[in-house]
């Protein structure tokens, strides 16, 4: 049974279209959907960039939740939407396991070969390592 899923977005097309897919398994089952927008913190932080930088990209996943909070209500389910500030793949970890979620739906982002062997992709990070399972909307 299907309770909670956390859907994790980013604004992009593809965030779009899993969102769409996690609203409507979230309806089939009634289910909480979480949604989840993670504001990155710098790799390399310096001190005076670092502040400028986190309070630019708070401020863009802000906009990001406000823009889909219309499409949120009237759905009949319980929504939340959470801002957090950390490293996408870790943060999803996080919160998944914190309120104990039975579904994490993601976005493929189609970044190639050369991208996921050098960083690591976090769509390929939270699959290895989430607790429960993962869908991955193309």
């Amino acid at each position: 049974m299907i309770e909670r899923i956390l859907i994790a977005y980013d604004g992009t097309e593809p965030s779009g279209k899993a969102f769409d897919f996690a609203v409507d398994l979230a309806r089939r089952y009634q289910a909480e959907l979480r949604v989840l927008t993670v504001a990155q913190v710098p790799e390399f932080p310096e001190d005076v960039e670092t502040l400028a930088i986190v309070e630019a990209s708070t401020a863009y996943h802000q906009g990001l939740l406000d823009k889909l909070r219309p499409r949120t209500e009237g759905l009949g389910i319980p929504v939340l939407l959470e801002l957090a500030v950390g490293h996408p793949a870790r943060t999803i970890l996080e919160r998944a396991a914190q309120h104990r979620v039975d579904l994490i739906v993601l976005a493929h982002r189609g970044h190639g070969l050369l991208d996921r062997w050098r960083l690591g992709s976090v769509t390929h990070r939270v699959m290895s390592y989430a607790e429960c399972p993962v869908t991955v909307v193309r």
